[in-house]
Protein backbone atom coordinates (compact mmCIF):
# COMPACT_ATOMS: atom_id res chain seq x y z
CA UNK A 1 0.00 0.00 0.00
CA UNK A 2 2.71 2.32 0.74
CA UNK A 3 4.35 1.75 -2.62
CA UNK A 4 0.38 2.88 -4.37
CA UNK A 5 0.64 6.09 -1.98
CA UNK A 6 3.75 7.01 -3.11
CA UNK A 7 3.01 6.57 -6.42
CA UNK A 8 -0.19 8.76 -5.65
CA UNK A 9 2.04 11.52 -4.36
CA UNK A 10 3.73 11.65 -7.76
CA UNK A 11 0.92 12.73 -9.66
CA UNK A 12 -0.91 14.47 -7.50
CA UNK A 13 2.56 17.09 -7.32
CA UNK A 14 1.51 17.12 -11.34
CA UNK A 15 -1.74 17.51 -11.27
CA UNK A 16 -0.70 20.97 -9.06
CA UNK A 17 1.28 22.03 -11.54
CA UNK A 18 -0.79 21.36 -14.17
CA UNK A 19 -3.38 23.56 -11.83
CA UNK A 20 -1.08 26.79 -11.57
CA UNK A 21 -0.11 26.78 -14.70
CA UNK A 22 -4.10 26.96 -15.82
CA UNK A 23 -3.72 29.92 -13.65
CA UNK A 24 -0.91 31.58 -15.84
CA UNK A 25 -2.51 30.62 -19.30
CA UNK A 26 -5.59 32.33 -18.01
CA UNK A 27 -4.33 35.70 -17.59
CA UNK A 28 -2.08 35.34 -20.89
CA UNK A 29 -5.53 34.45 -22.65
CA UNK A 30 -7.80 37.17 -21.47
CA UNK A 31 -4.77 39.70 -22.26
CA UNK A 32 -4.72 38.38 -25.60
CA UNK A 33 -8.81 38.34 -26.49
CA UNK A 34 -8.50 41.97 -24.93
CA UNK A 35 -6.38 43.04 -27.41
CA UNK A 36 -8.27 41.38 -30.00
CA UNK A 37 -11.36 42.97 -28.98
CA UNK A 38 -9.95 46.45 -29.22
CA UNK A 39 -9.13 45.91 -32.58
CA UNK A 40 -12.16 44.86 -33.58
CA UNK A 41 -13.86 47.70 -31.46
CA UNK A 42 -12.00 49.81 -33.82
CA UNK A 43 -12.24 48.40 -36.81
CA UNK A 44 -15.64 50.79 -37.91
CA UNK A 45 -14.53 53.48 -37.00
CA UNK A 46 -11.10 53.43 -38.73
CA UNK A 47 -12.56 52.53 -42.06
CA UNK A 48 -14.52 55.60 -42.37
CA UNK A 49 -12.07 58.03 -44.34
CA UNK A 50 -13.73 60.94 -42.59
CA UNK A 51 -12.53 60.02 -38.86
CA UNK A 52 -9.02 60.98 -40.35
CA UNK A 53 -9.30 64.25 -40.61
CA UNK A 54 -6.62 66.52 -42.62
CA UNK A 55 -5.01 62.97 -43.07
CA UNK A 56 -7.76 62.03 -44.96
CA UNK A 57 -5.97 63.76 -47.95
CA UNK A 58 -3.08 61.01 -48.00
CA UNK A 59 -3.39 58.38 -50.42
CA UNK A 60 -4.60 54.97 -49.10
CA UNK A 61 -4.42 56.13 -45.37
CA UNK A 62 -7.27 53.90 -44.80
CA UNK A 63 -6.46 50.70 -46.28
CA UNK A 64 -3.05 50.76 -44.88
CA UNK A 65 -4.41 51.41 -41.37
CA UNK A 66 -7.00 49.18 -41.82
CA UNK A 67 -4.61 46.32 -43.31
CA UNK A 68 -1.98 46.79 -40.47
CA UNK A 69 -4.87 46.65 -38.10
CA UNK A 70 -6.11 42.91 -39.58
CA UNK A 71 -2.09 41.85 -39.26
CA UNK A 72 -2.19 42.75 -35.73
CA UNK A 73 -5.42 40.76 -35.14
CA UNK A 74 -4.73 37.71 -37.07
CA UNK A 75 -1.25 37.99 -34.92
CA UNK A 76 -3.25 37.83 -31.86
CA UNK A 77 -5.94 34.86 -33.18
CA UNK A 78 -2.89 32.70 -33.55
CA UNK A 79 -1.85 33.37 -30.34
CA UNK A 80 -5.17 33.07 -28.83
CA UNK A 81 -5.25 29.68 -30.97
CA UNK A 82 -1.70 28.72 -29.28
CA UNK A 83 -2.52 29.32 -25.67
CA UNK A 84 -6.38 27.33 -26.26
CA UNK A 85 -3.55 24.48 -27.35
CA UNK A 86 -1.79 25.20 -23.90
CA UNK A 87 -5.05 24.87 -22.20
CA UNK A 88 -5.94 21.40 -24.02
CA UNK A 89 -2.74 20.03 -23.14
CA UNK A 90 -3.43 20.20 -19.80
CA UNK A 91 -6.97 18.73 -19.88
CA UNK A 92 -5.32 15.98 -21.93
CA UNK A 93 -2.55 15.78 -19.18
CA UNK A 94 -4.89 15.66 -16.19
CA UNK A 95 -7.33 12.80 -18.00
CA UNK A 96 -3.69 10.52 -17.92
CA UNK A 97 -2.84 11.50 -14.63
CA UNK A 98 -6.61 10.33 -13.81
CA UNK A 99 -6.46 7.34 -16.05
CA UNK A 100 -2.93 6.60 -14.05
CA UNK A 101 -4.10 6.65 -10.91
CA UNK A 102 -7.16 4.36 -11.94
CA UNK A 103 -4.29 1.94 -13.27
CA UNK A 104 -2.35 1.88 -9.85
CA UNK A 105 -5.67 0.44 -8.06
CA UNK A 106 -5.61 -2.17 -10.53
CA UNK A 107 -1.61 -2.92 -10.62
CA UNK A 108 0.60 -4.77 -8.20
CA UNK A 109 -0.56 -8.05 -6.52
CA UNK A 110 -3.75 -7.20 -7.69
CA UNK A 111 -6.88 -5.48 -7.72
CA UNK A 112 -8.18 -3.26 -4.62
CA UNK A 113 -11.41 -4.25 -3.56
CA UNK A 114 -14.14 -1.35 -2.67
CA UNK A 115 -12.96 -1.97 1.37
CA UNK A 116 -9.68 -1.49 0.58
CA UNK A 117 -10.39 1.99 -1.33
CA UNK A 118 -12.57 3.39 0.95
CA UNK A 119 -10.64 2.51 4.20
CA UNK A 120 -9.52 5.64 6.32
CA UNK A 121 -6.53 5.83 8.04
CA UNK A 122 -7.57 8.61 10.92
CA UNK A 123 -8.26 11.42 9.07
CA UNK A 124 -6.40 11.14 5.78
CA UNK A 125 -8.44 10.62 2.64
CA UNK A 126 -9.17 7.40 1.37
CA UNK A 127 -7.91 6.00 -1.94
CA UNK A 128 -11.72 6.64 -3.55
CA UNK A 129 -11.65 10.06 -2.19
CA UNK A 130 -8.36 10.66 -4.20
CA UNK A 131 -9.79 9.17 -7.45
CA UNK A 132 -12.74 11.13 -7.41
CA UNK A 133 -10.94 14.35 -6.47
CA UNK A 134 -9.09 13.87 -9.50
CA UNK A 135 -12.22 12.96 -11.53
CA UNK A 136 -13.47 16.12 -10.25
CA UNK A 137 -10.81 18.27 -11.59
CA UNK A 138 -10.53 16.65 -14.51
CA UNK A 139 -14.54 17.18 -15.64
CA UNK A 140 -13.91 20.88 -13.84
CA UNK A 141 -11.11 21.89 -16.55
CA UNK A 142 -12.41 19.94 -19.59
CA UNK A 143 -15.59 22.22 -19.32
CA UNK A 144 -13.90 25.25 -18.80
CA UNK A 145 -11.98 24.39 -21.74
CA UNK A 146 -14.94 23.75 -23.66
CA UNK A 147 -16.06 27.17 -22.85
CA UNK A 148 -12.80 29.01 -23.49
CA UNK A 149 -12.70 27.70 -27.10
CA UNK A 150 -16.12 28.39 -27.76
CA UNK A 151 -15.63 32.01 -27.04
CA UNK A 152 -12.41 32.26 -28.70
CA UNK A 153 -13.89 30.58 -32.05
CA UNK A 154 -16.86 33.35 -31.76
CA UNK A 155 -14.10 36.16 -33.18
CA UNK A 156 -14.15 35.73 -36.39
CA UNK A 157 -17.97 36.03 -36.65
CA UNK A 158 -17.82 39.37 -34.61
CA UNK A 159 -14.91 40.52 -36.99
CA UNK A 160 -17.51 40.94 -39.63
CA UNK A 161 -20.30 42.16 -37.44
CA UNK A 162 -19.15 43.96 -34.19
CA UNK A 163 -21.85 44.57 -31.98
CA UNK A 164 -20.74 46.39 -28.45
CA UNK A 165 -23.14 43.75 -26.55
CA UNK A 166 -21.38 40.91 -27.80
CA UNK A 167 -18.27 41.77 -27.47
CA UNK A 168 -18.93 43.10 -23.78
CA UNK A 169 -20.94 39.71 -22.96
CA UNK A 170 -18.13 37.49 -24.45
CA UNK A 171 -14.78 39.49 -22.79
CA UNK A 172 -16.72 39.42 -19.13
CA UNK A 173 -17.75 35.76 -19.91
CA UNK A 174 -13.95 35.20 -19.85
CA UNK A 175 -12.57 37.41 -17.62
CA UNK A 176 -15.33 35.76 -15.15
CA UNK A 177 -12.98 32.67 -15.78
CA UNK A 178 -12.25 29.98 -14.15
CA UNK A 179 -15.36 28.69 -13.87
CA UNK A 180 -13.36 26.62 -11.35
CA UNK A 181 -13.71 28.00 -7.91
CA UNK A 182 -10.11 28.22 -6.32
CA UNK A 183 -11.55 27.64 -3.06
CA UNK A 184 -12.87 24.33 -4.21
CA UNK A 185 -9.77 23.46 -5.93
CA UNK A 186 -7.84 24.04 -2.59
CA UNK A 187 -10.39 22.09 -0.59
CA UNK A 188 -9.25 19.58 -2.95
CA UNK A 189 -5.66 20.09 -3.16
CA UNK A 190 -5.84 20.21 0.78
CA UNK A 191 -8.22 16.66 0.81
CA UNK A 192 -6.32 14.59 -1.73
CA UNK A 193 -2.83 16.53 -2.55
CA UNK A 194 -1.24 17.21 0.82
CA UNK A 195 2.12 15.64 1.33
CA UNK A 196 1.08 12.80 3.64
CA UNK A 197 -1.84 11.63 1.69
CA UNK A 198 -3.18 8.66 2.49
Amino acid sequence: MDAIVKKYQQKFRKAREEMDRWGELQARLVSQYRNALSIIERLPVIQESKNYGSLSCVDGIVEAVVGKQMESLEIILLSLNKTLEEFRGIVLSLEKILRDSRQLVKAGSGQLTVKQLQQRIGVKPTLQDCLDGLMLLRDMHQSEYILKSSIVSALPTLILRPRVGDLGALQQLLIDQPNIPKEEVEFIYDIIFAEDIC
